[in-house]
């Protein structure tokens, strides 16, 4: 396997989303810091999230037409997004393995091209199991470590 961490930028990492359900939205944000690197036309975002169930290892791969974002540790969860079409993903829990479907409004992205900086805009509509559970717009924004 390849160390990423040769060929990584240590970046300070500002998740925020918004879940809307019916009438009701929820916010959460999160201050993470992490290592970005680029691997073919994919750039990538590696970073963890602690939370009370434990650690959360998180993968954000994006690259022009598509995203997709790993997580691994106390949430094992596989989503892609393509604006194109729907996308099939899983999410494991102690229950079983349940079948996650994304239907992606937009996606967008930004990168400064003479430092490390920008961002990843994300806006989908999540359905578990066949059901709709409610409509997400999260953002990431990255900024190399001073």
């Amino acid at each position: 396997m390849t160390d990423f961490n040769s060929e990584s930028t240590p970046v300070k990492i500002h998740l925020k989303t918004t879940i809307t359900v019916g009438e009701e939205s929820d916010a959460f944000e999160l201050v993470s810091f992490g290592r970005y690197y680029e691997k073919g036309d994919a750039f990538f975002l590696k970073y963890d999230e602690v939370q009370e169930e434990g650690t959360t290892h998180t993968i954000v791969k994006v690259t022009d037409t598509q995203a997709l974002i790993l997580r691994s540790g106390a949430v094992k969860m596989r989503m892609v997004f393509n604006e194109e079409e729907e996308m099939n993903g899983s999410y494991e829990s102690e229950l079983g393995t349940l079948l996650l479907t994304t239907k992606t409004k937009k996606l967008s992205h930004t990168k400064n091209l003479s430092r490390t900086e920008g961002d990843f805009n994300l806006s989908y509509e999540l359905i578990m199991q066949g059901s709709p559970v409610g409509d997400y717009e999260m953002s990431i924004n990255f900024k190399e470590e001073e």
